[in-house]
């Protein structure tokens, strides 16, 4: 698995301030990757070595995620199988 990272732009958006701080520690908990973060009623989101499975768009979209794309064209993630 590789990583194409697009330093400049994320393509995932979070809320400045999270309301909802049950939904945001699962949130945290079923990233697969790891990359959300819950602090001072905040949500941090490191978007490189997103694996791009959708699993916080269908879990916090509307709430905590604004807004969920793929990264453009050469950026994200490179799964290789072998």
């Amino acid at each position: 698995t590789k990583f194409n990272t697009d330093n400049n732009h994320s393509h995932i958006q979070v809320t400045e301030n999270c309301r909802n701080e049950k939904l945001a520690a699962r949130l945290v908990a079923a990233c697969p990757a790891g990359l959300y973060k819950f602090e001072d009623g905040k949500v941090i989101f490191n978007h490189e070595g997103c694996l791009e499975c959708g699993t916080c768009r269908v879990l916090a979209g509307g709430e905590i995620i604004e807004s969920w794309e793929h990264p453009v064209d050469g950026y994200g993630v490179d799964y290789r199988q072998g």
